[in-house]
């Protein structure tokens, strides 16, 4: 998976939404992030995502592998960003 960052609206054709930000908030991430030396706990924003819920890291080689792996999944991703982000709390309580 990659964290690429997604919206409100819901896109069918396998694409984030833009402005959601769910997987930059709700996982814990436990590696170093330019920012974070000592990774981040789960419901925390990462430093590294803008006012626009945006990565400011995409594309960039300092982003950490864990984030690289997150991607569009609708199982993950539900209808909206609340669906993303009770998913991925969920899962993050689960493991």
């Amino acid at each position: 998976m990659s964290i690429v960052i997604a919206s409100d609206t819901h896109t069918h054709d396998g694409e984030c939404r833009p402005g959601c930000g769910a997987c930059c908030i709700a996982p814990s991430i436990t590696s170093p992030i330019p920012g974070m030396p000592d990774g981040k706990p789960p419901g925390v924003p990462c430093v590294n995502l803008d006012d626009d819920y945006l990565c400011q890291l995409f594309g960039d080689p300092r982003r950490p592998q864990v984030c690289q792996r997150f991607d569009y999944d609708p199982e993950l991703c539900g209808d909206n960003r609340q669906q993303a982000l009770a998913t991925l709390a969920a899962w993050e309580e689960a493991t």
